[in-house]
């Protein structure tokens, strides 16, 4: 199931992108939002991996929403204004679906995310875990990395940045979930949506952000409770 939240300041609008979500077999409709200041409080909370956005929104627009979603969910916008559409594709977003909208063109954009996905969990299978080590594709080349050298874990949209020590960052077709569910290893822990760090690597933590080098990750408020009981339990009093 694809994770969705749906928003638009027009009531009516708002409702049918909801209903057509709910109709789709494939889609989970979390939340509905009249305004993106409440959409971004939600996302920060929760995992969301598709967001139907209206682009004319008071306060701030989808367009400039999408913009300051650094790694977030995917975008696909529901306007009734053509000439924005370059711009769409600019932030990355899926596709760009116009109003008067109706389910026919509904679910053609939808069928084009569920693709997306499907394409990102069979990249999953391009990593094999060993107890030690794992192999990833990356550049057309199979990489071994030793997995006491990872530092963190970067999700980047339909990519991963995997972050290693005394070596540059290595990039691989993958999404933050299946890579979650192979380092499965409990010293590897989520802490943000676009996060996942090796805990033996932690040497400092400042304000709910844990720092490597110059880096600083912050840990979200859905996985703060977790965070906080591996410090309580981990903590020299």
């Amino acid at each position: 199931m694809i994770n969705c939240i749906a928003i638009d300041d027009e009531p009516l609008a708002l409702k049918q992108i909801s209903n057509y979500i709910e109709k789709t077999a494939f889609l989970n409709l979390q939340a509905g939002f009249d305004n993106a200041m409440d959409a971004l409080q939600f996302i920060s909370k929760n995992e969301v991996d598709l967001i139907f956005l209206d682009i004319h929104m008071p306060d701030l627009s989808g367009m400039d929403m999408a913009k300051s979603l650094n790694n977030g969910p995917e975008i696909i916008f529901t306007t009734a204004y053509s000439e924005y559409a370059l711009d769409g594709f600019k932030v990355n977003a899926l596709d760009y679906i116009l109003k008067p909208l109706d389910y026919a063109t509904f679910l053609k954009s939808a069928l084009k995310a569920q693709t997306h996905f499907d394409r990102l969990n069979t990249a999953s299978e391009d990593v094999n875990v060993s107890p030690d080590h794992l192999f990833i594709k990356s550049e057309y080349k199979i990489i071994r990395i030793e997995i006491e050298n990872i530092l963190y874990i970067e999700g980047m949209r339909e990519y991963v940045r995997i972050h290693l020590e005394n070596a540059k960052p290595l990039m691989t077709l993958l999404s933050m979930k299946k890579i979650e569910q192979k380092l499965s290893d409990s010293s590897f822990m989520k802490v943000h949506r676009s996060y996942i760090v090796n805990l033996k690597k932690i040497t400092t933590i400042e304000r709910n952000r844990i720092i490597f080098d110059d880096v600083y990750i912050p840990v979200s408020d859905q996985h703060k409770d977790k965070f906080q009981n591996y410090i309580d339990n981990n903590f020299l009093i």
